[in-house]
């Protein structure tokens, strides 16, 4: 029963935030990857303005090296609840030379996604981004507020930021200037896939134990793909794995798992000693490495 309630104040909260999002921006959007949080975001939208329809599109920034199962699920998500969907991709902003493909071990498109994110905002006059970022999942996000205001650049300023008090949020902003909306900021891993246990959520298949063909780096298991950079002496072996988090298929490790079922993920989930994104190997790249995005733009 405490679980229940304690998930049920999660989900008013965030009902709560949608609704703020559409009364105090004229062009918000929900930033959409495929992944559980951005799913868990859908089904909140849905209700905060159920029986209308979503008021607002959502908007997918697509680097081109995302897991096919992913995508297709994106595109069965849209199709069935009748939603708009904008994408914009990464290859386009390469090919017009506003950024550059990174090659390497460790290349990746992730970082690059900033670039062609901002173009969207400033292409489509966005107010208001909304995203699934969770306060738990790292440190830079953990002192993001609910609504983070970034500047005419996308930037976000880290010591810069409103209080939120009372949960009375603030969205005045000046032109040029957007804000990024958190509506789950205050929820665990743990309570998105208890919410996606008791909504019944439909989620990629990645998320669960399955077949893999992967190499091992740096104590991190890489899936193989013509995406990711793999070198001569690494080989690939098959094995059962899953997903924590979705992400590119050249920045996302697997972990180990014969976890099938939500309640098989979660107990998994409750007995492991590393982080959600301890498996992201954008992560590793400095202890900052988050926080630098952000302050770019990054989502």
């Amino acid at each position: 029963m405490t679980d229940k309630l304690h998930i049920n104040d999660l989900e008013n909260e965030a009902i709560y935030i949608m609704r703020e999002v559409a009364a105090q921006f004229e062009k918000p959007v929900l930033l959409f990857s495929g992944g559980k949080d951005s799913i868990t975001l859908v089904r909140l939208a849905e209700k905060a303005f159920y029986p209308a329809k979503i008021p607002f599109p959502l908007m997918h920034i697509d680097t081109g090296h995302n897991f096919p199962e992913t995508i297709a699920f994106r595109d069965k998500l849209v199709e069935e609840l009748g939603l708009e969907l904008i994408v914009r991709n990464v290859q386009d902003s390469i090919d017009q030379g506003k950024v550059k493909e990174e090659t390497g071990r460790y290349s990746s498109r992730n970082m690059l996604q900033t670039t062609t994110l901002l173009d969207a905002i400033e292409e489509f006059k966005f107010d208001a981004c909304i995203g699934g970022a969770r306060r738990d999942e790292e440190k830079a996000r953990a002192k993001e507020r609910i609504f983070s205001v970034r500047d005419d650049f996308g930037q976000w300023d880290e010591k810069n930021q409103r209080p939120e008090l009372f949960d009375m949020l603030n969205g005045n902003i000046d032109l040029g200037q957007n804000v990024r909306v958190f509506p789950i900021s205050n929820w665990t891993e743990l309570d998105v896939w208890t919410y996606i246990e008791n909504e019944n959520l439909e989620i990629p298949s990645i998320y669960f134990a399955h077949k893999r063909a992967v190499f091992i780096r740096d104590g991190m298991i890489w899936s193989h793909s013509d995406f990711v950079y793999k070198d001569e002496e690494e080989e690939v072996e098959e094995r059962m794995v899953r997903f924590r988090t979705v992400g590119d298929m050249s920045c996302t490790a697997a972990v180990d798992s014969y976890a099938a079922t939500i309640s098989e993920v979660v107990a998994e989930i409750r007995d492991s000693s590393i982080s959600e994104r301890g498996a992201r190997i954008d992560d590793k790249r400095s202890e900052s490495a988050m926080e630098k995005r952000k302050q770019q733009g990054y989502f």
